[in-house]
């Protein structure tokens, strides 16, 4: 070996080394775009089944579907956002956001109707924590609520890049929707002419699968809305409806997400609650919701996520299981969240192109 061979082979290695530290640094800065891309696929793959519907049964052109699809879908969000308004307003008065003072008051308030209701009081408290040395100021002041004016502060950022996102993503996916083959031929551009035929079997078959979970997991939080909300009305929580609903989508994370959203609804049910007595009203109001949670998750567990993952992406419930575990530990909660999409599309690739493998093929027998 020459030494201009080997001179070709490092500069060759170098020059690799750069392409590839540049692609990442490329597509760290358009994280966003990426993002905005990822959710309008998962839009188009949820309203594919309605466009598919309104071209094959009612014989509308493509474009009026597609149309007609986004336009049912915007007004599902923005009716979604409306109803959060009266539960902001009735949290904001029973939180007194706007009176950092009166919050205080009140939190502190519910803090010693608890310690009250279980025997202890504030003073026995402050003792525990002063001899483990934890805190050696009132215990009633360790409310600290000074971020709310920042946080208030912040929000008119946070509206203005979320109508941004909420612009692109909308455009994106009336696209995405319109050419279905628009991702596809994209794609393709990147991969061998050898390839291609494996490629659109795949794809095909993957949107097929996704489409098929992501509405499955709508009808998932459908579910469990409907039990929410009824036993937060038979409970008589206000804005019922509301948290329900903010508590079910919660579930969209696996196994975290139902922990946060009972811990949700039940703060709360007992804010909603502020005033009120506590041993006789605020207690069993929330012992009541805290059964309707469990009854909910039982129902979710035993029922709804079985039937979806068995009828849409194919997959067992403990291999599914096994997946988000591994997932959230690799990449935290939003590994949960793609897990199992992420695990559909791969397993469709592998038995596309590595069908004659013994792992691929027990793996992917019933697809």
């Amino acid at each position: 070996m020459t030494t201009k061979t080997i001179s070709n082979g490092i500069l060759r290695a170098i020059a690799i080394l750069v392409g590839i530290t540049l692609i990442v640094f490329f597509l760290y800065k358009i994280q966003s775009v990426l993002a905005y891309l990822a959710i309008a696929a998962v839009i188009a793959l949820i309203g594919r089944p309605v466009v598919l519907f309104l071209r094959r049964k009612l014989k509308f052109p493509n474009t009026l579907a597609v149309v007609l699809t986004m336009v049912f879908m915007v007004a599902v969000i923005a009716g979604i956002v409306a109803l959060f308004i009266p539960l902001i307003t009735e949290q904001g008065k029973n939180l007194s956001l706007l009176n950092i003072d009166e919050l205080q008051k009140s939190l502190n308030t519910l803090y010693g109707e608890i310690t009250q209701y279980f025997g202890a009081s504030p003073s026995d408290v402050k003792d525990i924590i002063e001899e483990a040395e934890i805190e050696k100021d009132d215990i009633l002041k360790k409310f600290d609520v000074s971020f709310i004016p920042n946080f208030l502060n912040s929000f008119l950022d946070l509206v203005s890049t979320f109508s941004i996102g909420l612009f692109s993503v909308i455009f994106i996916s009336f696209f995405f929707l319109k050419d279905s083959k628009l991702f596809q031929n994209g794609l393709l551009t990147f991969v061998p002419k050898a390839k291609e035929k494996g490629t659109v079997n795949s794809i095909e078959k993957i949107n097929g699968l996704l489409s098929r979970y992501f509405v499955g997991l709508l009808l998932q939080i459908f579910v469990l809305f409907v039990i929410y909300t009824i036993v937060l009305f038979i409970v008589g929580i206000e804005n019922a409806i509301v948290i329900a609903f903010l508590c079910a989508l919660f579930n969209i994370i696996p196994y975290v997400g139902p922990i946060i959203g009972g811990v949700l609804m039940l703060l709360l049910t007992m804010t909603s609650n502020l005033g009120m007595d506590f041993s006789t009203v605020t207690l069993p109001k929330t012992g009541y919701v805290f059964i309707g949670l469990a009854i909910g998750q039982l129902v979710d567990n035993f029922f709804s996520q079985p039937f979806i993952f068995s009828n849409s992406v194919k997959s067992h419930p403990l291999e599914i299981f096994l997946v988000i575990i591994i997932a959230g530990l690799l990449f935290g909660v939003f590994g949960m969240v793609v897990a199992v999409p992420g695990y559909t599309a791969i397993k469709v690739i592998l038995k596309e192109f590595l069908s004659e493998n013994k792992i691929v093929k027990k793996l992917t027998g019933n697809l």
